[in-house]
């Protein structure tokens, strides 16, 4: 061993003694002298770089002659220079430390050749000085023209050695991202989209949608045009997705595009310069308009054999309490029923069979239906006649036929129900001859205000996101109506907002701040008030700048609702943005301390959540700064933080928000325990989480004398076990790409509302549930074959791993177990073809996707 040592010191002085050798040569008087030391010095240096580890032998043996070799390069005369230059700059890496960045300066001033052969190190610390250089030449107005093109060629360099995230960061710090387009290609396509579109996250607007603007030409460019249309989907360009339709010539890849717009809740009309075949376009516009998602949500569940209807007491386990909580059932048979109503509706959503509303009627003309929906008082019985469209949820026409027995009825109640029930089966399933708006539209302006909310929030559900011009006509006459009941006004406008979702549409907005103006004062402090503001917010929901002259507007409200229409309106707009001046906003209005009444720090508590939903990093932050707010906050920011906690983790039960919510489900302040029991609901929603479920039943028996917390309980189980375990509540799909508006539109209405729980789900009007049917998708991937029929492959399944800028292929997904399809994915899972037998058409697996066979697969056996 002291020998090897010994032989590299030996190898090692030979080499510092050359250099020192060409140092002093290239001093000499002789010109050619002086051209062959620094010709051999080059070399040395050049032939060293290779290794990226550690810093070359050459530079570290003319690090102390660096400063000699600078003062006699001034004195050189221009014709020498050249050479000397590669060696200054290069050198200066190894001296970056002691003395100023110059290695962008030589290179510069000296040799122009090929800027790779010096190694990969030297090239990123050229693009670290180029950015500084930038941002001083652009505070001094000074030129740029040969920064930049000694950018297109570290660029060049990158992009062909699988660097790509460098050129991106590059082209960013020198504000000139078109250039990348020119050097992508086909190899290189996805992994540098794929950075592009995941750090857009972090960029504020509106500077994310330019980038996400290249990543969509580059994926048209290299005509990947799935992975275009979820692009044009996030920068909610309806030009792109037309054009992505336009350049693809494939009819299977088409219907795929069909499969992804759907899932986001995209209206989309397919017309002749799309598709130019009738039948093909008939085909097309049935998978938009979700017909099918009945049908293959129920394969899905007869594949998992859970078809089965259950009752709330399976849910609620009655026989794995003690004895009093049983006792205590008979606390208000009413609320107990009404309750049992939900859990019921919840539960088996979209399954098409129950055993408290669906059972087929005997001998009596009413059936077994009747007798439950009776069971229920008053504004309870439109909550039953509603559930039963949330029992044939998706499936249209077996639902317009049972629901058409409630429209006979005598009891307006049960009239709006069946109205409401309407809007739910219809709920994200569209259809060309609209008949929700054929059964609805009449009721609209009947004398009774319980059906008017029937029928408005029944279009609501029905047309969220359409933007149908008709409903606009039929809605907005309500806002400026004098004889119109406040409760009738408020629903009315988070319909129109529902259904203009995120449009920015200003005759609507000017109506709802027309109906806002004229309340008077005593109407302002009633809790349904603050559904006009949300009315407006949704909006402008995930729209940024535009929002600011309504804002304004705004400001000249009436000073009770004044700054809670300003939290709204700014939460609604950055919503799903991760803008982080809006969340320190936010944070700062939280800080101040109120008198009694004012009720905006709510709104903005959820403005936090909304915000800051977007990604990991942000979300982690954001729980820890509820945490905060939960030490040292008032009591009405303490009431709002769960639910902010319960919209950062819906469907996603994470155990550190699990603990906080189970422990403020204790807290001495009822509406802080109910807002923690619903979010506890929540963030389990449709993962049948046994802890959560067991935290929920344990606490049944602890509140077992107090009726609203049972209340909330018995709706927070429901949550829990949404769809028996195969659905989601979260907005955000596509491996967590794309946020869906309409569906964020229902999850911030119920959580808005749950603010003030005790006047309105705890009130007459519990319904107001129901608006989270506008988030409720099955999460499951469903494969299909060339003719749409489902087809079971194996696919592994595992928890998704972030491989983006990684070098090399990392496997995606890890701990992964194989299964058949249909398959249920949770939070954070993704799944991969287990198979090289058939190709997905989509690169995202989930919902829909569409298996060609591989031409080039062959069976071993």
């Amino acid at each position: 061993m002291p020998l090897v040592r010994k032989v590299k010191s030996e190898e090692d002085l030979a080499l510092k003694q050359q250099l020192e050798l060409y140092v002093e040569r290239v001093q000499d008087a002789d010109p050619g002298l002086q051209k062959v030391a620094l010709e051999s010095m080059r070399q040395e240096i050049r032939t060293a770089t290779s290794s990226m580890t550690s810093v070359p032998k050459p530079l570290k043996f003319l690090r102390p002659h660096y400063g000699t070799l600078k003062g006699f390069y001034e004195k050189m005369p221009d014709s020498d220079l050249k050479a000397l230059t590669s060696i200054l700059h290069f050198s200066n890496l190894e001296f970056e430390y002691t003395y100023l960045h110059e290695s962008l300066k030589y290179r510069l001033l000296g040799s122009q050749g090929d800027i790779g052969s010096w190694g990969h190190e030297y090239v990123r610390n050229l693009a670290g000085e180029i950015g500084q250089e930038y941002a001083k030449r652009q505070s001094e107005e000074a030129p740029i023209d040969d920064l930049m093109e000694l950018v297109q060629q570290i660029v060049s360099f990158n992009m062909k050695h699988n660097a790509e995230p460098d050129a991106v960061d590059l082209l960013i710090e020198v504000e000139d991202l078109d250039l990348l387009v020119e050097h992508v290609d086909s190899s290189n396509c996805k992994r540098t989209c794929s950075y592009l579109t995941s750090f857009a996250k972090y960029l504020p607007g509106p500077d994310d949608m330019l980038v996400l603007d290249i990543a969509y030409t580059i994926y048209m460019k290299f005509e990947e045009y799935p992975l275009a249309l979820v692009t044009a989907l996030a920068l909610d360009n309806m030009q792109s997705i037309k054009q992505v339709f336009t350049s693809c010539d494939d009819n299977l890849m088409k219907r795929q595009f069909c499969y992804i717009l759907a899932r986001h809740g995209q209206t989309f009309d397919i017309d002749e310069e799309l598709c130019a075949s009738d039948e093909e376009r008939e085909v097309l516009q049935e998978i938009v308009n979700n017909v099918k998602l009945s049908e293959g949500y129920l394969a899905l569940a007869r594949d998992i054999e859970v078809m089965e209807a259950k009752t709330p007491d399976d849910i609620y386990k009655p026989h794995l309490l003690d004895g009093r909580a049983s006792a205590g059932a008979s606390v208000d048979s009413a609320r107990q029923n009404l309750a049992a109503t939900f859990v019921n509706a919840f539960v088996n959503a979209g399954f098409g069979q129950d055993k408290l509303m669906t059972v087929p009627s005997e001998a009596t003309s009413g059936g077994s239906s009747a007798s439950w929906l009776f069971k229920n008082k008053e504004h309870g019985k439109a909550s039953a006649a509603a559930s039963l469209g949330m029992i044939l949820l998706w499936d249209v026409d077996s639902g317009l036929a049972q629901l058409d027995k409630y429209f006979h009825s005598t009891d307006t109640h049960v009239i709006a129900g069946a109205l409401l029930g309407v809007g739910i089966v219809n709920c994200g399933i569209k259809n060309d001859c609209d008949p929700a708006l054929a059964l609805l539209a009449e009721y609209v302006d009947k004398d009774d205000p319980s059906i008017r909310i029937g029928a408005i929030m029944g279009l609501g559900l029905a047309y969220a996101g359409a933007q149908n011009e008709q409903i606009r006509s039929i809605l907005t006459p309500i806002l400026g109506d004098n004889k119109a009941s406040l409760d009738v006004i408020a629903f009315a406008a988070i319909s129109l907002g529902l259904v203009y979702v995120g449009s920015c549409n200003e005759e609507i907005a000017q109506a709802i701040i027309f109906s806002l103006m004229e309340r008077i004062e005593s109407e302002l402090g009633d809790p349904l008030s603050r559904l006009l503001p949300l009315g407006l917010g949704l909006l402008y929901l995930g729209k940024q700048e535009s929002v600011e002259a309504t804002a304004e507007v705004s400001k000249t409200f009436h000073e009770k609702i004044r700054k809670h229409c300003d939290m709204t309106l700014l939460s609604c707009a950055y919503a799903g943005t991760g803008n982080v001046l809006k969340v320190q906003h936010f944070l700062g209005e939280c800080a101040q301390h109120l008198e009694k009444g004012e009720s905006y720090q709510g709104a903005a508590v959820l403005g936090i959540a909304m915000v800051a939903m977007s990604e990991e990093l942000g979300l982690e932050m954001t729980i820890r700064s509820l945490e905060h707010l939960l030490q040292y906050g008032d009591q009405n920011i303490r009431r709002a933080v769960p639910l902010a906690l319960g919209l950062l983790c819906i469907s996603n039960p994470k155990v550190n928000v699990m603990d906080t919510l189970s422990r403020l489900s204790h807290d001495s302040d009822t509406e802080v325990a109910m807002a923690a029991i619903i979010s506890l609901g929540l963030i389990g929603a449709g993962t049948n989480n046994a802890r959560i479920a067991g935290i929920l039943r344990n606490l049944s028996s602890y509140h077992y004398k107090e009726a609203n917390l049972l209340f909330c309980l018995r709706i927070a189980q429901g949550f829990v076990h949404l769809g028996k375990g195969l659905m989601t509540l979260s907005p955000y799909h596509s491996e967590r790409f794309l946020l869906s508006p309409t569906a964020l539109a229902g999850l911030i209405t119920v959580l808005h509302i749950c603010l003030d729980m005790k006047a309105i789900i705890l009130g007459k009007y519990h319904y107001v549930l129901y608006f989270l049917t506008l988030a409720m998708q099955p999460r499951m991937l469903m494969t299909v074959d060339e003719n749409l029929k489902p087809l079971s492959v194996p696919v592994r399944v595992g928890q998704a791993v972030d491989v983006i800028g990684q070098a090399g292929r990392p496997k995606t997904i890890t701990g992964f177990q194989t299964h058949s399809t249909p398959v249920l994915l949770a939070a954070g899972d993704r799944a991969e073809l287990a198979t090289e037998k058939y190709i997905p058409l989509s690169p995202i697996l989930e919902g829909f996707v569409i298996l060609k066979e591989n031409p080039e697969y062959r069976d071993d056996n």
